[in-house]
């Protein structure tokens, strides 16, 4: 049933059909859903030493963190040093990602020195040290 401009002003009731509106907002949402990126955590909190400068780094970065105790940390767990090479490996595979290593202040140097190396030799190339700011 068609309506013209004569119904509507005699009181006839028009509907507005929702369903592209609807449509384009879901399309939007699986778009961002697909583009957002995610920030790993390291998934502890380091005490991080003080530095003289500092530079913000970007966000889809390789986070590893070692605690006081010489614990390795990626994503949330803890990992055994000889996991850090491919650890981040794969994710190299994928994305040329920078490497921040979190090492409290309190940490070996021993360890420190060892988790570098693994990410060296996994082929990281931009490998960086995170401080306080």
């Amino acid at each position: 049933m068609k309506r013209n401009i004569a119904d509507l002003e005699m009181g006839g009731e028009s509907e507005i059909n929702l369903s592209p509106m609807i449509d384009c907002i879901f399309i939007l949402l699986i778009f961002f859903i697909v583009t957002t990126v995610f920030v790993q955590e390291a998934g502890i909190d380091v005490d991080k030493p003080e530095a003289s400068n500092s530079t913000p780094l970007p966000k889809n970065s390789i986070l590893i963190a070692i605690t006081e105790t010489g614990r390795i940390f990626h994503g949330g767990k803890e990992i055994s040093l000889a996991r850090v090479r491919p650890i981040v490996h794969r994710i190299l595979a994928i994305e040329d990602a920078p490497i921040i290593i979190q090492a409290d202040r309190e940490s070996m140097h021993d360890t420190f020195a060892r988790v570098y190396g693994e990410v060296r030799a996994a082929g990281g190339k931009e490998i960086h040290f995170s401080t306080k700011e």
